[in-house]
């Protein structure tokens, strides 16, 4: 069984950094452990449809990026625990959301393409 866990969301003011992590761990219905999957982040505003934010590979070796977080975000991976980092930089009102960790056999920046899901947590930027 999979199992995927977000933390380190809250409020901060605008400028301002946050560091999101996500642990994983389990094996699929198929046997195949999460730790060979790629992972990544996404986010969801009120109102407004979930969006890729960045994504890593199995290896941590390649990173995809959104163009809108692009310079200001940055996402990295230990492989020995399987933890998937997010670090947020320069954080803008317009990156109010919550924040999805999420696996997938082959990185993709598709939410669709993606098996397993964390509950997602907040991260709140005050103007």
């Amino acid at each position: 069984q999979v199992q995927v866990q977000e933390s380190g969301g809250g409020l901060v003011q605008a400028g301002g950094s946050l560091r999101l992590s996500c642990a994983a761990s389990g094996r699929t219905a198929l046997g195949r452990s999460v730790s060979n999957y790629a992972m990544g982040w996404f986010r969801q505003a009120p109102g407004q449809e979930r969006e890729f934010v960045a994504a890593v590979s199995w290896s941590g070796e390649t990173t995809y990026y959104a163009d809108s977080v692009k310079g200001r975000f940055s996402i990295s991976r230990v492989t020995a625990n399987n933890t998937v980092y997010l670090q947020l930089n320069s954080l803008k009102p317009e990156d109010t959301a919550v924040y999805y960790c999420a696996a997938v056999p082959k990185s993709s920046v598709m939410a669709d393409r993606y098996d397993y899901w964390g509950q997602g947590t907040q991260v709140t930027v005050s103007s």
